[in-house]
């Protein structure tokens, strides 16, 4: 087991799930709530990471986090080195390709909430900061967690965008997924076989806890 890259994985799926809950539930909120007819192009260019090939995905970030680019440039103005090829770049990418699995199920639980009750609390002057704290949130803190969840661990499972955006450094941007191609071109089937276990066991788990909770929460509501 590489136990550097187990590491990176975690580090790497930890940070990203954190980013894209802050981007997310106030994009989810603007989506649910909006009549815009900005509406429709935003749900798209949030599921498209979904359907683009996750190299295509990673070329395109590589080329815009690069010196090439005004985005690229100034990041290495202000940092001394390029965003891509380390783990920053990792998170930038891993964030791009997660966020249909973050925003999608938040802005579900959003319309799952009883219209009634948010009406009433708009009728009572709730403010739309005060309508997602203190409303829409708790009565969707299933579909957050939900969110949570997916995101950490379709992040473990990253190849093609972390391939093409961080490399294959030790201890900086190869990951479980990319340790695993290096051991099959190796020929270390056995090592791989344990890479690859793991990550299986870690994607059980995940869906394990999410049909759990989704059965308890189910069994609450019909007592």
């Amino acid at each position: 087991m590489d136990l550097q890259a187990l590491s990176v994985t975690l580090r790497l799926a930890a940070v990203t799930t954190a980013i894209l809950l802050v981007i997310a539930i106030p994009l989810a909120f603007w989506i649910f709530s909006t009549r815009s007819s900005l509406r429709a192009p935003v749900e798209a260019i949030t599921t498209l990471p979904i359907l683009l090939p996750p190299t295509v995905l990673g070329f395109y970030l590589l080329v815009l986090l690069g010196p090439r680019t005004s985005l690229g440039r100034a990041w290495i103005h202000l940092t001394g080195h390029p965003l891509a090829f380390t783990f920053s770049g990792l998170v930038v990418g891993s964030v791009i390709y997660s966020l249909p699995f973050a925003v999608q199920p938040i802005v579900a639980g959003f319309s799952s909430v009883n219209v009634s009750l948010i009406e009433q609390a708009r009728l009572l002057g709730a403010s739309r900061f005060r309508l997602l704290h203190k409303v829409l949130l708790p009565l969707s803190a299933r579909s957050v967690g939900a969110a949570a969840l997916l995101c950490f661990t379709h992040t473990v499972g990253e190849f093609g965008v972390v391939l093409m955006v961080g490399g294959d450094i030790p201890g900086a941007t190869r990951t479980l997924s990319i340790a695993i191609y290096d051991q099959v071109q190796d020929f270390a089937y056995n090592a791989a076989n344990r890479t690859a276990l793991l990550l299986v066991l870690i994607s059980v788990a995940s869906l394990i806890i999410l049909y759990a909770c989704r059965g308890a929460y189910a069994g609450a509501r019909h007592d």
